[in-house]
């Protein structure tokens, strides 16, 4: 399998909320956590760790996505065995950054589908109709 699979944006807030050892992992750009908002985990203690899977401008990957990470999971106490769940926009980086931690030897990465803002509605908005703040989770704003 190349990851643990997806799971919906509620589905990783009570995970992380239940389980110890449990992560989220923000994997969208510094630009989006400042001008569309984050996850707000401080009601459960906790708070994601950031860490880019591109960097703007352009679109390119991060070098050492996977060593930056880890480093951030071992700062936090946790090993490979940790539950970590990863958000993006939609879905779509944070699959790869799921796929990429798998291959590194982590056992538990699931993408949050939806990401936080989720698919274009009718209307060309996101955020409408499915992720973290379609489920109506925390996030705040900077």
């Amino acid at each position: 399998m190349q990851y643990a699979g997806d799971v919906d944006a509620k589905t990783a807030h009570d995970a992380i909320a239940e389980q110890d050892g449990a992560v989220l992992v923000d994997v969208r750009t510094q630009a989006e956590w400042t001008f569309v908002g984050v996850p707000d985990l401080r009601a459960l203690g906790g708070e994601p760790l950031f860490v880019e899977w591109q960097s703007l401008p352009p679109a390119q990957p991060v070098k050492d996505f996977v060593g930056d990470l880890a480093k951030k999971i071992s700062a936090k106490g946790l090993d490979q065995s940790a539950q970590i769940y990863f958000l993006c926009r939609s879905g779509v980086r944070s699959q790869s950054a799921a796929i990429a931690m798998t291959q590194a030897g982590y056992a538990h990465c699931y993408n949050i589908a939806g990401g936080f803002e989720g698919p274009l509605d009718q209307d060309g908005h996101r955020g409408t109709q499915s992720g973290w703040k379609a489920a109506g989770l925390p996030w705040i704003q900077n």
